[in-house]
């Protein structure tokens, strides 16, 4: 081979070696070891925190809300109802998202007033107790989490839409309550899929 040729195919072939290398690295070997890593330590979370349900079918995800309604789009009173999603048509997961509305948007103003009376309605309490969580969307959408006064409020039209003690569904509620992040950061929150599938298992 020409000495001319021979320095332009040389730095080509070491570049397609180091390219093949840490294809092979980073590409495959790497993805390869994470994955076995999160498999073994972590295989829930690996997996997506997935939930299932009383006949062990995947009913859901620890970390994605969803929604608890007839076909019609009416809530079912026999579960508790998550917080408001504007992510889609509500809790879609290749939509999320927040509406984007200020604090003063008109718009938003009407929807919170409409949301509160029909929460409140559809509860049997006074407007006045329906708390911001329950009126206001998650900026993802997607929060699977409520207040525990939001939960609290909901607990005594759960328990007689299935015609089960109150204290029942109260114990329920409180073991799934989470606390503060690092015992101080936030506030305490109820994972409502959870909770849902919790209340289904009684059966």
């Amino acid at each position: 081979m020409p000495k001319k040729l021979a320095r332009r195919v040389t730095p080509l072939w070491t570049g397609l070696r180091i390219a093949l290398l840490l294809t092979v690295v980073l590409g495959i070997a790497y993805p390869l070891l994470v994955t076995g890593i999160g498999q073994l330590v972590f295989p829930s979370q690996a997996n997506g925190s997935l939930l299932r349900g009383p006949d062990g079918e995947i009913a859901g995800s620890a970390l994605l809300g969803q929604r608890f309604e007839a076909s019609d789009g009416s809530p079912l009173p026999e579960y508790f109802q998550p917080r408001p999603s504007v992510a889609g048509d509500g809790y879609d997961s290749t939509a999320s998202g927040g509406s984007n509305l200020g604090p003063e948007s008109p718009e938003l103003i009407a929807e919170v007033s409409a949301r509160r009376d029909a929460i409140a309605e559809f509860n049997g309490v006074d407007p006045s107790e329906v708390p911001a969580d329950a009126v206001t969307a998650s900026g993802s959408g997607l929060d699977p989490h409520i207040s525990v006064d939001y939960a609290y409020l909901q607990a005594a039209r759960v328990a007689e839409a299935r015609g089960v003690p109150l204290g029942t569904v109260t114990a329920l509620l409180d073991a799934y309550t989470t606390g503060r992040d690092a015992g101080f950061m936030g506030e305490r929150r109820v994972n409502v899929v959870e909770l849902n599938l919790a209340l289904d298992a009684l059966r």
